[in-house]
């Protein structure tokens, strides 16, 4: 099934590695995806000290939040990815494995440097808005 998600580029923008803007036609269906945290099945945060591998885990939480609801990684509209770190090569470590999971898909993002996340050790959270097809 194709996705109903249109990326909105914008040549006359500075050149990013994500859409400016994407759109869902009327009629489509939003899902609002809580916060995908590092957790490990017993509720542990994965990877202490790792950005790269907690964003992996996210991106794998993430995944599996989006399948539950009837949705996939092609199917996400928008994402905020927050990393506890005033480090920005820390924020790019956690953009890059995210990034590169989207793939083709490239959805406006927002990337966000915070001082703490909910989870003993936490370093990444990802946010998610999905849209599919209604019915």
């Amino acid at each position: 099934m194709s996705s109903v998600v249109r990326l909105i580029r914008a040549d006359n923008l500075a050149e990013t590695p994500y859409a400016y803007a994407a759109t869902a036609p009327a009629g489509s269906r939003l899902i609002f995806l809580a916060g995908a945290c590092p957790l490990n099945d017993d509720g542990s945060t994965a990877a202490p000290g790792d950005y790269a591998a907690q964003a992996a885990r996210c991106v794998e939480t993430l995944k599996g939040a989006l399948d539950v609801a009837g949705a996939d990684l092609t199917d996400v509209i928008s994402t905020r990815v927050l990393v506890a770190s005033t480090s920005q090569a820390d924020l790019v470590t956690a953009w890059d494995v995210i990034h590169a999971a989207f793939g083709a898909h490239d959805v406006p993002s927002t990337l966000l440097g915070v001082t703490v996340l909910g989870y003993d050790d936490q370093l990444v959270e990802i946010e998610a808005i999905a849209a599919v097809a209604d019915g």
